[in-house]
């Protein structure tokens, strides 16, 4: 894969307590560990956590996708649903693309209790292809 480390995470992504495993420009997948930290005042997961990993995910596979035309891909569009609160634990993350044009890409990203397996929020992310600063 070429252009920056499509791993490495800024404090913000650090702090949604999101960790990309497999990274491939038609798959991603990773854990994301919930806690406090991420807490409302009324004690559940701020439903901005569940948004910005749907984004950070479909991102990273976006951009592995364009990366050998020296391009990345940058959202213009995010829809999350969030369908159970959660408090703490591990969830399994899934971002696989529906379709993948010349300029536009969308990826479904799908965020599951690795307990028991049920959807705690899935999101779409609408992509758009960009040439690397630079190239």
């Amino acid at each position: 894969m070429t252009g920056p480390d499509l791993a490495s995470a800024s404090a913000f992504v650090t702090a949604t307590g999101f960790t990309p495993d497999e990274m491939t420009g038609t798959r991603v997948t990773g854990t994301v560990e919930l806690g406090p930290d991420q807490h409302t005042p009324w004690g559940v997961v701020h439903g901005g956590v569940y948004a910005a990993v749907v984004e950070s995910a479909a991102s990273i596979g976006a951009s592995a996708a364009v990366a050998d035309r020296g391009q990345f891909a940058v959202g213009v569009n995010n829809s999350t649903d969030f369908l159970r609160p959660a408090t703490e634990g591990r969830l399994d993350v899934l971002a696989e693309p529906v379709q993948q044009g010349r300029t536009l890409q969308l990826w479904l990203v799908t965020l599951t209790r690795a307990e028991d397996g049920k959807t705690v929020a899935r999101g779409q992310v609408r992509l758009q292809n960009v040439p690397l600063p630079g190239a």
